[in-house]
């Protein structure tokens, strides 16, 4: 049970929140981005057997509210899995607007991809998601039209997160988050994640530091074996230009 868990764990944690909330169009409606961390954590789960990740995307954001990106990092799941695939790519695309005063609308698809994973099933993974602004605060629900990262017979699995931006001045950000992914068909390995952010914005060079972690036990197998979802501080590095 635990290396299913592990399969499905590796594959999860916090972090793209935030790929279609951070695509609102800036002035240049072309952007890049660049970032090491040292510890790639999705939906509170590790994907890099807690180890550092390097990190960039792009994003083309229309000032009609239509967005496409792309990003990508360094991942380790998979081979601990025993596929083969060094890198995660994420392609996502979607529609942001304003439904009414200061309430903000943002639907997408988005396609996690990993190439030659060779594992059956297959962890790349379709979602489609839709989130709500108000505010400072974002609800936003995942819903996936394929098989969840590998696991057999997931299609359909949801993940609901619920965070919030806090401007504290001075380039000051913080930023908690409560994450709930239910496994379709595998509710065993359902779970809740959590993490605290607070970042520094330099114009453009954004330093950041969060604890992260879930309410289980996700192991990865081996002499080495970890815990990939015990809480943990994580430090990242992003350059935006």
């Amino acid at each position: 049970m635990k290396q299913q868990l592990a399969t499905l764990a590796l594959a999860l944690s916090a972090a793209l929140p935030a790929f279609a909330q951070e695509a609102a169009a800036p002035v240049d409606p072309l952007s890049f981005n660049v970032s090491v961390t040292t510890d790639y954590r999705y939906r509170g789960i590790s994907q890099t057997r807690l180890k550092p990740a390097l990190q960039g995307g792009a994003d083309y954001a229309s000032p009609s509210g239509f967005y496409i990106g792309a990003w990508g990092s360094t991942i380790k799941w998979i081979k601990d899995a025993g596929g083969d695939a060094p890198a995660e790519v994420d392609v996502y695309a979607g529609y942001k607007t304003e439904v009414s005063k200061d309430l903000l609308l943002d639907v997408g698809v988005l396609q996690y991809y990993y190439s030659k994973n060779k594992l059956n099933p297959s962890a790349n993974t379709l979602e489609l998601y839709g989130a709500l602004t108000a505010g400072p605060v974002t609800g936003k629900l995942s819903y996936s039209t394929s098989n969840l990262f590998g696991f057999a017979d997931s299609k359909g699995s949801l993940y609901l997160d619920l965070s919030a931006s806090f401007d504290l001045g001075d380039g000051l950000m913080l930023t908690p988050h409560l994450g709930r992914q239910e496994v379709r068909h595998n509710k065993t390995y359902s779970y809740t994640d959590y993490s605290l952010a607070l970042s520094k914005d330099f114009s453009g060079l954004v330093v950041s530091g969060a604890v992260i972690g879930t309410d289980t036990d996700a192991y990865v197998g081996g002499p080495s074996s970890k815990n990939l979802g015990k809480a943990g501080l994580v430090l990242s590095l992003k350059k935006s230009f």
